[in-house]
């Protein structure tokens, strides 16, 4: 059992490693390197806030600052991919962003905390889609340190977490993977990427 006073220090080591992952995301942004998907971060800031007021009900205490902070970093990077965004948006990117905010109500007729979770982190993931394509076809437009360092945060995040239920812990565990498996996906992806651009090369 990790002690409180642990848990307190494992709780703000993760909301600064929230801020310290999103800045290079925040300049790449500005660089014109990274172009997030509009979509997926407006979904995020919604349903991540949502998340982080059941965590709170359910006692997550300081584990679950780094939820708030999450939310209010999405609804800015929403703000600013307005201007530098993707703008490849897709016909499939209009149906996931219908679903998943057609879907967020339910979780208020739902009145069972555990399903309201399972239902919410499943609109969240819903999200990740639009990106998740962009990124198939353009690994290079996400920053990929970032996921790689909100896979690490997420993981503080679940061992200073003051109570372990679903509630709780669905969210962040979801993400640990989510992050891990998207920054995998990237490499591979980039590397695909090289592979065919130095076999068109030698063909010229």
């Amino acid at each position: 059992m990790i002690p409180l006073g642990i848990k307190t220090i494992l709780g703000f080591s993760a909301i600064g490693l929230t801020f310290i992952g999103y800045f290079p995301y925040f300049r790449d942004i500005f660089k014109g390197k990274t172009r997030p998907h509009v979509f997926s971060w407006l979904i995020w800031a919604i349903v991540t806030g949502l998340i982080f007021a059941l965590q709170i009900t359910k006692g997550a205490g300081v584990g679950a600052y780094v939820t708030l902070a999450v939310s209010l970093i999405s609804f800015t990077i929403f703000l600013l991919g307005l201007k530098n965004g993707a703008r490849d948006i897709q016909k499939v990117d209009v149906l996931f962003l219908a679903l998943a905010i057609l879907s967020i109500p339910l979780w208020l007729v739902v009145d069972q905390p555990v399903l309201s979770m399972i239902l919410l982190s499943s609109i969240d993931m819903l999200g990740f889609i639009p990106t998740i394509l962009k990124s198939w076809n353009d690994p290079y437009s996400e920053t990929l340190a970032f996921y790689f360092i909100t896979t690490f945060r997420h993981t503080i995040s679940v061992l200073a977490l003051v109570e372990y239920n679903p509630v709780t812990a669905l969210f962040p565990i979801t993400w640990v993977l989510a992050n891990g498996g998207f920054a995998v996906m990237l490499i591979l992806r980039r590397k695909a990427v090289q592979a065919a651009s130095l076999t068109n090369s030698a063909r010229s």
